[in-house]
């Protein structure tokens, strides 16, 4: 497994994803170890001096001002742990835990935190051990950033509370002794260092993102099934229409189109027809899966610099020994990014299935009703289409943004808060949904072009339905569905379809 060094300023998105799924793994790098030691350092002459400094030698919130004696410093970071472990509902799942232990220790890395070293190497060896805390996924209004959830991250590492080790749950302790790994002590200002920040937001972001990534590839593959099926045109793809109206989202979209849609039998069964424009669903492609491209893209580049942030608070600046206070906790920038997502996912999804309507309905298809071999004797895709509906109706519920409430928390000193953690987790669950939803609309699609042989499609889509038909059959009579169309969205997550097609049509642009 490949291991990469981390310094708070350099990780990628990639990164994030890859050590998620336990394909690689990071280490403190050299250069961020001598920083931190050096801020830690500064810290440690400030306390000594009597230095009033915010969660180092004073209560929290509302309880700014309450001064901490010396002899109290260390039991103040566990008072502030424990009673900020609050967090409820279903456990968030390992993949994104480990992103979340990676983004806090990848952000203390930077050095401005003030924290030892020891800090991030506990985190570091819980991620190489896969010893996973159990983080209940609701309870952040992610303004003082994500503080239930990233509590219970820093309870496991203080040896405290439950984990999951080698997909296990027992307590932490016990995990601790089977890895041989020590838990930390936090000392001043470290424990509110780990809890500070907007990673749990963030890590589910990222993780969303890089599915969207590969679910906005499938939608477009799955869109050049459904216009190839329904015998639509490729006139609307012209390059010469595209650089009209140059977004670089609906050019690649285009781009994507005329590649997955060469060398098409089916294509060229109608070219000469009368029909002069599809409807928008068709049309429309490149206008609107290049919008969510060029949205997606936005989303990524602002959790890249998320990642490499440091957002705890207070921070510390070197070179001057000032204690900085301020608000780079406030998760409004990944709220307002995981909103968009959410939008413009939502948006995708009821693309599709305006796609998947008009292969199933005879009057528009001029194919078989809901794409059954016997119409009446059996039912086809009728409930297939029905789901996509509920999820669709589903999404667009969920895509009402979630950084337009605030809700003011700890007497008021916390007026105005993000709810970038719900923002966020809401994305990812509207991923989820267009996922199968799409899902859908290539099944149909398959079946679609099943039914018209002897005509070919494009090599680039034919490549892409054996891949499918290796593992779903035809729908040759009524079958249970769930299962195909399961299996049809994982074909999605784990990139296998797109991967096939590529290898015909080239990349797919993102």
């Amino acid at each position: 497994m490949e291991t990469f060094p981390i310094d708070g300023k350099s990780l990628t998105l990639e990164q994030v994803t890859l050590v998620s799924r336990r394909q690689s793994r990071a280490e403190l790098a050299p250069a961020a170890r001598a920083r931190m030691s050096a801020s830690r350092a500064v810290l440690e002459k400030l306390i000594a001096g009597g230095t009033a400094m915010y969660g180092v030698n004073t209560g929290f919130g509302k309880l700014k001002d309450v001064r901490i004696p010396p002899e109290k410093l260390t039991l103040l970071q566990e008072n502030l742990i424990h009673s900020h472990c609050s967090g409820v509902g279903a456990s968030l799942p390992e993949e994104t835990v480990r992103a979340i232990l990676l983004l806090r220790a990848n952000t203390l890395a930077q050095g401005p935190s003030a924290i030892r070293p020891e800090v991030v190497d506990t985190l570091l060896g819980m991620l190489a051990a896969d010893l996973l805390p159990e983080i209940p996924s609701q309870g952040s209004v992610c303004a003082s950033g994500d503080l239930a959830p990233l509590a219970h991250l820093a309870l496991a590492a203080m040896g405290e509370g439950e984990v999951r080790y080698r997909g296990e749950l027992m307590p932490a302790a016990a995990a601790f002794r089977q890895a041989k790994l020590t838990p930390i002590r936090f000392g001043p200002k470290e424990g509110l260092s780990v809890i500070n920040g907007t990673q749990v937001a963030t890590a589910i972001g990222c993780l969303a993102a890089a599915r969207a990534g590969n679910l906005l590839a499938c939608a477009d593959i799955a869109a050049a099934m459904s216009i190839e099926t329904l015998r639509g045109s490729s006139a609307a793809f012209d390059e010469r229409l595209h650089l009209m109206r140059p977004h670089r989202g609906q050019i690649d979209t285009a781009s994507n189109l005329r590649r997955l849609l060469a060398d098409s039998g089916i294509m060229d069964s109608h070219r000469d027809c009368d029909r002069l424009q599809d409807s928008y669903a068709l049309r429309c492609v490149p206008q609107v899966h290049g919008a969510v491209r060029d949205t997606l893209r936005h989303i990524r580049s602002i959790l890249k610099t998320e990642i490499n942030s440091v957002t705890d608070n207070p921070i510390l600046d070197p070179e001057t020994e000032q204690i900085l206070l301020g608000g780079n906790f406030h998760g409004a920038p990944i709220g307002y990014a995981m909103d968009f997502l959410a939008i413009a996912f939502t948006d995708l999804a009821s693309i599709s299935e305006r796609r998947m309507e008009r292969l199933l309905n005879p009057s528009l298809s001029g194919l078989p009703p809901f794409l059954a071999h016997d119409p009446g004797l059996q039912s086809g895709f009728m409930m297939a289409h029905v789901t996509a509906a509920g999820l669709v109706s589903e999404n667009k519920g969920l895509a009402h943004p979630a950084s337009v409430d605030s809700i003011p928390t700890s007497a008021a000193q916390e007026d105005h808060v993000s709810m970038g953690n719900w923002a966020a987790r809401k994305a990812m669950a509207i991923v989820e949904n267009t996922e199968r939803v799409v899902a859908i609309e290539i099944l149909a699609a398959a079946q679609g072009i099943d039914l018209l042989r002897p005509l070919a499609p494009a090599r680039a889509l034919a490549a892409g339905h054996r891949f499918l038909r290796g593992q779903i059959p035809p729908l040759d009579g009524d079958r249970v569905l769930a299962g195909d169309i399961e299996s049809a969205a994982a074909m999605i997550r784990n990139s296998g379809l797109r991967h096939c097609v590529e290898a015909v049509a080239g990349p797919i642009l993102e």
